[in-house]
């Protein structure tokens, strides 16, 4: 079955002119970076406060809980590496099917594949800035400071912020990821569930053939969904890329 989906999903590929795609944490599960509502997820683990890490109000108040993650997550950085289904994604635009990937992730694994736009709706810890004087930090400087101090600090005293979008902040490149939902023939979404808005929107706005990618159900209800394929994204791109040839 999953084959004859991913023959069909290669000749959508080869018919489209305009291709964008829709990331979430289910297309790096796979690079040892635990999503949220997987079965092995941060919520059914409670391996952090899931509820508190990316809580702009609980930030503010106690940033703790989000750098016991942020620990976590610089140690793991350095090892981890794009996936299957990140390298596919780089060619797809290489070959100048892709137009763009909306992510919702923010662990720049697709930069690190090779793609070039890449549009990150939550932010990143590339860049960071202390809450009071707005001072700016590379990422190199804020690993830095997260030495010196579990919770790192500016010069001023304050504590630095990634520029990560917490719950309570605007997502960034909305304007962008509606405009490539719209123009585009094909709208792919890979390792979301599309459960958490404004990027849960995104894929409505597409017009075009719709191909879900994801382990779990997606939470659409599209007349254009051409394609639900709830598989491993790297074992059914690797299948799709056979089939293209490339």
């Amino acid at each position: 079955m999953s084959s004859a989906l991913a023959e069909q999903c290669a000749g959508m590929i080869e018919e489209a002119s305009f291709v964008a795609v829709l990331t979430g944490a289910g297309i790096s599960t796979n690079a040892g970076i635990p999503d949220f509502r997987g079965p092995q997820g941060l919520y059914v683990t409670k391996q952090y406060d899931a509820e508190k890490i990316f809580d702009i109000g609980h930030f503010y108040s106690d940033p703790k809980p989000f750098y016991e993650f942020a620990h976590d997550f610089v140690s793991l950085e350095s090892k981890i590496m794009p996936t299957v289904a990140h390298r596919f994604l780089k060619t797809l635009e290489r070959k100048g099917k892709l137009k763009g990937v909306i992510t919702q992730n923010i662990d720049a694994l697709h930069q690190k594949a090779g793609s070039k736009n890449v549009y990150e709706m939550h932010g990143s810890f590339w860049q960071s800035a202390c809450i009071e004087c707005g001072a700016p930090f590379s990422y190199d400087e804020l690993k830095i400071r997260m030495k010196k101090t579990f919770v790192p600090l500016c010069a001023c005293g304050s504590v630095i912020k990634p520029d990560i979008v917490f719950f309570g902040e605007n997502v960034k490149h909305y304007e962008e990821a509606v405009a490539l939902a719209q123009e585009s023939d094909l709208f792919m979404v890979i390792g979301s569930s599309c459960v958490v808005f404004p990027a849960a929107i995104i894929p409505t706005l597409a017009p075009g053939k719709i191909v879900l990618i994801n382990k779990g159900k997606v939470q659409l209800n599209l007349y254009n969904i051409a394609l639900d394929v709830q598989e491993d994204a790297d074992e059914f791109l690797a299948q799709v890329s056979a089939y293209l040839k490339w």
